[in-house]
């Protein structure tokens, strides 16, 4: 169960910022700074030409949020202690990874995507 909520505490930043180029727009219309059409063009625009954009701000605030668990929360500081622990680390990598491509596709394509259409924002 800790190795659970250590994941989702690990990539729930990254996923929302990656996110951001949907979850932009459909906050905008929930705090009324803008209309649905001004949300639809902006949705198209940030997705449409910069994605690739706010996908790699993820994946590096993720890499960065993995260096930051391993060195505070794990007590992998040195060179020799990543060593003895190499297994570890390499297994915590990829569930890391897993979880935050997993939790980006369900949070972007379904939660921000229903919600998009809730709002009238895509048909």
């Amino acid at each position: 169960m800790e190795t659970i909520k250590s994941l989702l505490k690990i990539s729930g930043i990254p996923v929302v910022v990656a996110s951001l180029c949907c979850l932009a727009p459909v906050i905008i219309v929930l705090f009324g700074l803008g209309s649905v059409s001004l949300a639809a063009s902006l949705a198209d625009t940030l997705y449409g030409d910069y994605k690739w954009v706010f996908r790699a701000v993820g994946l590096v605030l993720l890499a960065l949020a993995l260096i930051w668990y391993l060195r505070r929360e794990k007590g992998i500081c040195t060179i020799d202690e990543a060593v003895k622990r190499r297994n570890e680390i390499i297994n915590i990598t990829v569930l890391v990874l897993a979880v935050g491509v997993m939790g980006y596709f369900v949070f972007l394509y379904v939660v921000v995507e229903y919600i998009g259409m809730w709002l009238g924002i895509w048909r």
